[in-house]
């Protein structure tokens, strides 16, 4: 029941973190739950702090995080990636689609952005597709490489790549927000396992990067 819970909530904000102005009934659709539900659990979410509301003209209301609301995202985000076995499966499926896509756009040089348990499901994934993974980036690992692929701790002189992978489970919120503002919604992509919130800008519609 807990968990449900969780994912309802997860669902709520990042729904406010897409579109500031939803309406109640949209989200409803949006999260597959009753109408009376989600202003449930809306009126939660401001009681703890999560959200805020303000009155707009026409009498709706724009929903907006705050920075605890931010926080709670990121970890329910990651509470819900780190359970359940069909972890592996879902990731690699995920993955496979989006190397797909850009084999399929001519996107054949990919960087994987975050050195964890998805990047080796990525690496795996990577083989059975017309690309070539040329580097990781993890400011935190103090690998020089990872199964021969190079590790680098941030993109400085680093540009030669056409498309970049979040398979960073900490913070791939922050990371996605930062990439898709320096180098373009269509350079990014996030399995949609990850549960990161995309601009309301247009993408390819595979792992929820659009």
């Amino acid at each position: 029941m807990q968990n449900n819970e969780h994912k309802i909530t997860l669902g709520v904000l990042n729904a406010i973190h897409d579109d500031s102005n939803i309406t109640q009934r949209s989200m409803s659709v949006e999260l597959g739950i009753a109408l009376g539900l989600t202003n449930s659990y809306l009126k939660r979410c401001v009681k703890k702090g999560l959200i805020k509301v303000r009155q707009v003209p026409t009498n709706r209301y724009a929903y907006y995080l705050t920075s605890q609301g931010f926080s709670e995202k990121t970890r329910l985000a990651h509470e819900y990636l780190t359970q359940g076995f069909q972890f592996f499966r879902i990731a690699r499926e995920q993955c496979y689609d989006i190397f797909k896509v850009c084999s399929e756009q001519g996107q054949k040089r990919i960087s994987l952005h975050g050195l964890t348990d998805l990047t080796e499901i990525a690496v795996l994934c990577a083989s059975n597709h017309d690309v070539e993974l040329v580097s990781i980036i993890d400011p935190s690992s103090k690998l020089d490489e990872y199964v021969g692929i190079p590790v680098y701790s941030g993109f400085s002189g680093l540009d030669d790549f056409d498309a970049l992978i979040i398979t960073d489970l900490g913070s791939p919120q922050r990371e996605f927000d930062i990439l898709v503002e320096r180098y373009g919604p269509n350079r990014v992509f996030a399995p949609a396992i990850l549960k990161v919130s995309s601009k309301p800008k247009s993408q390819p519609k595979v792992g929820n990067h659009g």
